[in-house]
């Protein structure tokens, strides 16, 4: 039976996305931010920097969400490592994922709408 081979950059991705998940939450209660969820974490290979993708649920607050998260990226990196069992948690960047825009649309083009 094959077996699936997981780098270590994909658990620690899965452990991030776990962790910095509960992290956004408490600073959409916090700060008064657009709320927003993550969608996915990608950690380059050497385990340097995490690109966290966020979904909004106000697509037009994206931005806005996405430019206080990255304001707060130290402090939640600096949270990570208390609660994280790395050596070096990776350096954390914030990104808007459009995929959900984008299926939207091209969803509202088969139907026809627009």
């Amino acid at each position: 039976m094959p077996t699936k081979s997981f780098n270590r950059s994909d658990r620690v991705s899965a452990e991030l996305r776990r962790e910095i998940a509960l992290l956004v939450h408490a600073a959409v209660r916090e700060h008064a931010l657009p709320s927003v969820s993550v969608s996915d974490v990608e950690v380059t290979k050497d385990l340097d920097v995490a690109t966290i993708y966020v979904t909004a649920l106000l697509g037009d607050r994206a931005q806005e969400a996405v430019k206080a998260l990255n304001e707060l990226a130290k402090e939640f990196r600096r949270e990570l490592s208390r609660s994280m069992k790395l050596r070096r948690v990776p350096e954390l960047r914030f990104r808007y994922d459009d995929s959900v825009d984008k299926g939207e649309r091209i969803e509202s083009l088969l139907r026809g709408d627009a």
